[in-house]
């Protein structure tokens, strides 16, 4: 995700995975209800995967860090103290978190609501010892895989993605080499989950995600959803541009790939189920408005402010990537993607909708 703390940054463009997050707190508030309190421990660990920035991260440790201290105080003889872990890739702004992290300098150690780390590497790998945590929470970053799979990046192969960012509508070869990849990417992170958790330790994820049987083709649901999404037709028509403009060529353009898999309701099941040591407690699947209607008539009245709020996330969320691929010609792609956004206004009168799937699971026994 792109760094910083400006109006480009992701810490400033992440109302859907803010909304994500509120849809999903009742079943977190729930989860935590009835999770196992660990009575002679004098510290609880907590971690976050794929931590990011911004708001969203910080506003749901508190939550949780609150809600536990308060089953502590009514159920157990002593409240422990309490460390959370914010995990993310080295490349993550961990600078700009830790400065949005307000702990008053003058509160004496014992009423730190929490005592903060930062932990750098990949959630596809192992990032703590064995039995180290005791509530792992991981919210809007499991749909992404480690990597493009290397067939979609093969000319040769039947699964070339050429001429497309993405997998939505794609040809089949494809989807399954992406569903592939999603499927030992989920598989591996629940492994080293399994190794890191304490027995009794709670695993709560929310990742974007599709119904139970909606085809992995259809990554994201009803015709609008589909046409509207960042993701697909505009992104698409951007790269395009810069290839008819002479900024880049065929390969360039056909070699870039969003890693990003939604997965379904099925898939999340099945991956638990082949991976013994977590009972899945709870699982479903929302799904969630794109913004306000009030918001909507606002962009519908000012398209380009739609246009410039549309890509703020996208380079928000792909800039990095998007920089790795082109370099400094990423933010001719933007420019371009601006630009389609804030002159299709059929488009505004449509209504996306995300979905995402909400997992509880218990670390059993072996």
């Amino acid at each position: 995700m792109q760094g910083g703390e400006d109006d480009m940054s992701y810490a400033k463009n992440s109302e859907a995975p803010a909304a994500a997050i509120t849809s999903s707190k009742p079943l977190l508030m729930e989860s935590i209800r009835s999770m196992k309190l660990f009575v002679s421990e004098a510290c609880i660990r907590i971690a976050d995967l794929g931590c990011a920035t911004g708001y969203n991260t910080l506003s749901t440790m508190e939550l949780v860090v609150q809600n536990l201290r308060l089953r502590y105080e009514k159920e157990c003889d002593h409240v422990p103290e309490f460390e959370a872990f914010f995990c993310d890739l080295p490349s993550n702004d961990f600078n700009s978190l830790f400065r949005s992290l307000q702990v008053d300098s003058s509160c004496s150690s014992s009423r730190k609501p929490y005592y903060p780390a930062g932990v750098p590497g990949s959630f596809y790998d192992r990032l703590f010892p064995k039995e180290k945590l005791h509530l792992v929470v991981s919210l809007n970053a499991l749909h992404w895989l480690s990597k493009i799979p290397a067939v979609v990046l093969d000319k040769q192969s039947k699964a070339w993605n050429k001429g497309r960012a993405w997998i939505d509508g794609g040809r089949k070869d494809v989807v399954e080499a992406y569903a592939k990849q999603s499927e030992e990417d989920l598989k591996m992170f629940l492994r080293c989950r399994r190794e890191e958790m304490m027995e009794g330790g709670m695993l709560f994820i929310v990742m974007a995600g599709r119904p139970q049987f909606q085809e992995p083709e259809n990554q994201l649901g009803d015709p609008d959803s589909r046409a509207k999404h960042p993701f697909t037709n505009s992104m698409d028509q951007a790269w395009q541009d810069l290839l008819n403009e002479g900024l880049i060529d065929e390969d360039t353009r056909d070699m870039f790939n969003i890693p990003a898999y939604m997965r379904s309701v099925e898939e999340v099941k099945t991956a638990f189920d082949r991976c013994s040591g977590f009972k899945i407690q709870q699982l479903e699947f929302q799904k969630i408005i794109e913004h306000s209607k009030e918001k909507q008539q606002e962009w519908i009245r000012d398209p380009d402010s739609y246009g410039r709020a549309k890509t703020n996330l996208v380079r928000a969320t792909l800039k990095p990537i998007v920089e790795a691929h082109v370099g400094d010609i990423a933010e001719e792609l933007f420019e371009r993607f601006q630009t389609r956004i804030s002159k299709d206004i059929d488009m505004l009168h449509k209504t996306c909708f995300y979905g995402v799937v909400v997992v509880c699971a218990i670390r059993m026994p072996d």
